[in-house]
C-alpha cells in the first residue's frame, strides 16, 4: 500500500478571499477539506452548503477552506467569488487560486471536488461531484476519530466573513411584473415583495430569515427564492434554497408548497408519484400559461413541466447530466438552465453553463439551440448566431410588443437582445452600470432588470432607454 501524499503548503499566489491567510502547516492536528469549487456552479452551490453543516458538526477538528477555482473568465476576478459566497450565505475561510496551482497538484478535474487531508498532513480522499454530504461526513469522523486524541488538537475554525453594505436588498435574483405591480425575489434576505411601479413596498412575503414554512405572509419562510411567474391570482416561487416550487394566493397571501418535499432530489432518483412526494433539486425560474408550468432544475439539467388540473409532473427535457446536445426529451443534454420565457409553444431556456441560450417546443420535448457553441465556449460578442458569445446568462424574457428575446447576460454585465425569426444578437447600450444582472421582465412599457450584485432593481425605459433605480425600501 502507497503512502499517502503530504499536502503542500498554500501557495503563496492564493488572494485568501474574506479572512486573513492561512497556513497548511497551522493545520496539524485537525482534518482539512479543501472544497474546489467555482462562483456560477450549481452543483457547487450545493456542496458548500453540505459543507457548512459538516463543518458546524465538526468544528472542533475540521478546517475547511472554500479553493475558488474560475470557469469563466469573469471569475478570474475574486470579487465575484465573495459576491457568491455573501448570496449564499457561506462563512468557510476562502481562497482565490485564479492560477490553477492547488487545482494543478491534487489533479483535480471538475467542480466541485473535495481533497480530504487527515491531522497529519497526508491526503487521504477525494471526493467528485454533488450529492457527497454522507460520504464526506463519515470520512472526516473517521479522520478524527483515527488521529486520537494526543495528535487531535482542538478548537473552532474561524468564522470567515466580508460583509455586503447594509442595503434594503441582498442580492435580488427573480422578477415579475403586472399592469399594476412588480414583485421581488430578495432571495439572500429570503422574501418576495410585493412593490408598486415606482419602487414602493406594498406587501412583504416571507419572515426574512431562511426556512421552509407554508402559511400567512409574515410567518413563513423561503430559503434563497429566485424564478417567479405572475398570473391573475397567484404568484409562483422557484424557492431554490428549500428545493421547492411554491404559490403565493394574491387575494390573502398565503403561500403553499405546490411541488417538492423540501429535500433536495437525488443522483439518479426517480420522478414520484405526486408532486407533493417527489423531490426536486435547485429550482431556478417558473414560467406558464393556462394550467401548465413549466420550471426549470438548475442541478439536475432538466425543465420540468407541472399540470395544475391533474396536479402532475413530468420531465420536459434533460438527461440528467450536465452537456451541451439538441434532441428530443430525455436524450438531449442542458447545462444548469436558469431563466425561461415562454412564447406559445415555444420555451426558451438561458442554458447558464453553456452560455447559451436553447429553444423547448414544449408539445414535442424538441430542443434547439439558437445561440450556444459548449461548455467552454463563451464571450462576448454580437453578430450573427453562428458567433455570437454571451458569459453566464441567466435569465431571458420576451418583448410583449415584438418577436424578440430580451437577455441578462450575467457575467457581461450587459442586456442583450436577439430578435427571433433569425436575427442577430445585439448589446443595449445604456448610460448606467450593470452588475451581474441576474433576472429581468418585460412589460408597463418597461425592461425591469434585477441589478443583483448592487442589491437594487432598475427600470428601463423602452422608448428612450433611460435607466431609473428604483427606491424599493429605501
Amino acid at each position: 500500500m502507497s503512502v499517502p501524499a503530504q499536502a503542500p503548503e498554500f501557495p503563496a499566489s492564493l488572494e485568501w478571499i474574506n479572512c486573513d491567510p492561512l497556513r497548511m502547516s497551522e493545520q496539524r492536528g485537525r482534518a482539512v477539506a479543501l472544497v474546489f469549487w467555482s462562483a456560477s456552479s450549481a452543483y457547487c452551490h450545493n456542496l458548500l452548503d453540505d459543507l457548512g453543516g459538516i463543518a458546524t458538526r465538526h468544528a472542533d477538528g475540521l478546517t475547511v477552506v472554500a479553493v475558488h477555482t474560475p470557469k469563466f473568465e469573469a471569475e478570474r476576478d475574486q470579487r465575484i467569488a465573495l459576491k457568491a459566497l455573501n448570496r449564499l450565505g457561506c462563512r468557510l475561510p476562502a481562497a482565490h487560486d485564479k492560477l490553477f496551482l492547488l487545482w494543478q497538484h491534487f489533479e483535480v478535474k471538475a467542480w466541485p471536488t473535495v481533497i480530504l487531508i487527515d491531522a497529519s498532513g497526508a491526503v487521504q480522499h477525494r471526493f467528485v461531484g454533488d450529492h457527497q454530504r454522507g460520504a464526506i461526513d463519515l470520512a472526516v469522523q473517521g479522520l478524527l476519530d483515527s488521529a486520537g486524541p494526543q495528535q487531535r488538537v482542538f478548537g473552532a475554525q474561524v468564522q470567515a466573513y466580508k460583509p455586503e453594505p447594509r442595503m434594503p436588498l441582498a442580492f435580488p435574483a427573480g422578477l415579475a411584473v403586472g399592469p399594476s405591480h412588480l414583485y421581488v425575489a430578495d432571495t439572500a434576505h429570503h422574501r418576495i415583495l410585493e412593490c408598486s411601479h415606482e419602487g414602493r413596498i406594498l406587501r412583504t412575503f416571507g419572515s426574512g430569515t431562511p426556512g421552509y414554512v407554508d402559511g400567512h405572509p409574515s410567518e413563513c419562510s423561503f430559503n434563497g427564492p429566485r424564478g417567479l411567474h405572475l398570473t391573475r391570482d397567484a404568484l409562483f416561487v422557484a424557492d431554490t434554497g428549500n428545493h421547492t416550487l411554491r404559490r403565493i394566493a394574491l387575494l390573502n397571501g398565503e403561500s403553499d408548497t405546490i411541488a417538492g418535499t423540501g429535500q433536495r432530489r437525488q443522483t439518479g432518483e426517480g420522478q414520484g408519484s405526486s408532486p407533493s412526494t417527489t423531490a426536486l433539486d435547485t429550482p431556478w425560474a417558473v414560467t406558464g400559461s393556462n394550467d401548465k408550468l413549466y420550471f426549470t432544475q438548475a442541478a439536475a439539467q432538466q425543465v420540468w413541466e407541472y399540470d395544475q388540473v391533474s396536479r402532475s409532473l413530468r420531465c420536459l427535457v434533460g438527461t440528467g447530466q450536465i452537456g451541451f446536445g439538441d434532441g428530443v426529451g430525455d436524450r438531449a443534454m442542458l447545462a444548469q438552465p436558469a431563466g425561461l420565457a415562454l412564447v406559445q409553444q415555444s420555451l426558451y431556456v438561458a442554458d447558464s453553463a453553456a452560455s447559451a441560450i436553447r429553444s423547448v417546443h414544449v408539445s414535442g420535448g424538441q430542443i434547439h439551440s439558437l445561440i450556444g457553441h459548449g461548455l467552454f465556449e463563451f464571450g462576448r460578442q454580437d453578430g450573427p448566431r453562428q458567433s455570437a458569445l454571451l458569459q453566464y446568462p441567466l435569465d431571458v424574457a420576451m418583448d410583449p410588443k415584438s418577436p424578440q428575446l430580451w437577455i441578462a447576460d450575467t457575467y457581461n454585465s450587459q442586456i442583450r437582445y436577439l430578435r427571433l425569426g433569425g436575427g442577430d444578437l445585439r448589446s443595449l447600450q445604456l448610460d448606467y452600470v450593470l452588475h451581474e444582472p441576474s433576472a429581468i421582465a418585460a412589460g408597463s412599457g418597461a425592461l425591469w432588470v434585477a441589478n443583483s450584485n448592487s442589491h437594487e432593481v432598475v427600470r428601463i425605459d423602452m422608448e428612450s432607454r433611460q435607466v431609473q433605480r428604483l427606491p424599493i425600501g429605501e
